[in-house]
């Protein structure tokens, strides 16, 4: 039986075991495909505090995983597959065939950015591929990017680029942008920004980092290729929630719901980071989300001795 089982390893989850682990609730981390998850795949990360020349994101994520196992945190390298938040204690069980129970979850699974699919991308990921602007713009000052997708995070992502790059050109399979008239008048108004009608990216070239691409027309289907030195990919993102589904209430885009405190619709479970934020998406938000979800959790922990075993919500 554990008191608190943690399921991910990105800024959420590792920020929510160090509050755990401080507060002696000795959390079991259980990892998922890969420790530290979006972030360790980004090679240099310049906006997260107290690292004034930057960090990389594999040793920014060790960092965390240490200071978390510092106060008693564990970690298992596993999946979770299967859990029951039906019941209490809960039950989750792992790739590995494990099955575990705990008094309270905590939910950090994050969210992936839709891929294009296409030759090159991930190739090329962290060397020219991006798919965060705040993130990476800085990285290509006097640079020609282009930003792919018509929706607003597109577009609002392009103009930030705009700070940095030389070009940018927005990419949209349509003729007309998604996104908010105002941003839309912004873009017109932006002599750096140039849309790219009815255009796909069919493949990304570059032999050591981005070099060019090969557009297609959608409508005549002629291609060519187009010389540029960054692609910033916004076709949506996806919570990593389908492990939830029937077990959490979510969002018709497979967010999970949570309230102000991030408690989730099953009490003693909780969700911090991009698993419920679909606005910010950055690694200091989904830390400070960790550390709210910890502090949560511990106090429900708390509570349970006062209010009896199991908890009155599930009791039948």
């Amino acid at each position: 039986m554990e008191e608190l089982i943690i399921i991910g390893s990105g800024p959420a989850g590792l920020t929510a075991a160090i509050y755990a682990g401080r507060a002696f609730l000795n959390p079991l981390i259980i990892t998922g495909n890969e420790l530290g998850g979006q972030i360790a795949t980004t090679t240099d990360v310049d906006n997260f505090p107290a690292f004034p020349e930057g960090v990389t994101g594999p040793d920014l994520i060790e960092k965390m995983q240490k200071q978390a196992e510092r106060f008693g945190a564990r970690t298992v390298f596993d999946t979770v597959t299967e859990v029951d938040f039906k019941h209490h204690p809960f039950t989750l069980k792992t790739g590995n065939g494990e099955t575990y129970q705990a008094k309270a979850v905590i939910v950090a699974t994050g969210a992936s950015p839709r891929k294009l699919g296409v030759p090159g991308e991930q190739e090329l990921l962290g060397r020219g591929v991006s798919y965060c602007a705040t993130c990476d713009g800085f990285f290509f000052r006097n640079k020609d990017v282009m930003v792919v997708g018509g929706g607003d995070s597109a577009l609002q992502e392009g103009l930030f680029l705009t700070k940095f790059a030389n070009r940018v050109d927005i990419v949209h399979r349509r003729s007309e942008f998604r996104a908010g008239p105002t941003l839309q008048d912004r873009v017109r108004g932006n002599e750096k920004m140039t849309p790219v009608w009815n255009s796909v990216i069919k493949e990304i070239r570059g032999q050591n980092a981005v070099e060019s691409v090969l557009l297609e027309d959608t409508l005549d289907y002629s291609q060519h290729e187009q010389a540029v030195n960054g692609i910033f990919i916004y076709v949506g993102h996806e919570p990593n929630t389908w492990l939830f589904k029937g077990q959490l209430d979510m969002d018709h885009e497979g967010y999970v719901l949570v309230n102000h405190k991030l408690h989730t619709s099953v009490p003693g479970v909780f969700a911090a980071g991009e698993v419920h934020d679909k606005v910010f998406r950055q690694a200091i938000a989904s830390a400070g989300y960790g550390c709210m979800a910890s502090m949560e959790a511990e106090k429900f922990l708390s509570e349970l001795p006062h209010h009896g075993y199991p908890p009155p919500a599930f009791r039948k």
